[in-house]
């Protein structure tokens, strides 16, 4: 079922900040998965942009396979959702919004894939950094050495961790991955506009 939304541009700096799990309640609430165990984006935005999961979501009733394959194939474009309130709730978020006013419609919503725009994002910390700013930037140690760039990050409970991969070429043609804890003792500096971090770590680590 196509969700009861205005379609909408999609933000050119929207960035994919979880998706909606299913229903919650009878009046419209819906259940929220985050990508990030620090779901600031979400609670600042209250312009939250929807698109349909990349696969449809398995139907709960067999015999709502081929609607569900036909609506699934027919919603293509960005839809806005206008927040009314998102909060905590045990493991997960759960949200309202304007225009989702019963079950049905919060159902409707299932798996979408959620954005918002980055500059809705609340000002970091000094010394904290978005996940999302990460991806991307060259890692060279002290010595100027290049060890590859940030592919993705990776939360170990007390720490996070950057996952770097290491471009072919530079390791004499193998594809190396290395893995350097996201903690003031490696991490000598961030240069989000220079697009690199610096740390203290050798390529035979």
């Amino acid at each position: 079922m196509r969700p009861p939304l205005e379609t909408a541009a999609l933000p050119a700096d929207a960035i994919e900040v979880g998706r909606i799990a299913d229903a919650w309640g009878i009046k419209g609430w819906f259940k929220v998965l985050p990508h990030s165990a620090s779901p600031e984006a979400l609670f600042s935005s209250k312009r939250w942009f929807l698109l349909p999961p990349d696969r449809p979501m398995k139907p709960k009733r067999p015999t709502e396979a081929a609607a569900a394959k036909s609506e699934a194939a027919a919603w293509t474009e960005p839809l806005l959702l206008r927040i009314k309130e998102s909060k905590d709730h045990s493991d997960t978020i759960v949200a309202t919004a304007h225009d989702i006013n019963d079950r049905n419609a919060a159902e409707a919503l299932r798996g979408a894939r959620i954005f918002v725009p980055r500059s809705s994002f609340p000002t970091a910390a000094d010394g904290e950094y978005y996940w999302v700013d990460l991806i991307g930037l060259q890692v060279l140690n002290r010595e100027g050495v290049d060890l590859g760039q940030v592919r993705d990050l990776m939360s170990t409970g007390p720490q996070t961790v950057l996952v770097i991969e290491a471009r072919p070429e530079v390791e004499g043609g193998k594809p190396v991955e290395r893995m350097i804890p996201f903690v003031a003792a490696f991490v000598d500096g961030v240069d989000l506009p220079g697009k690199r971090i610096t740390v203290d770590w050798q390529p035979d680590y």
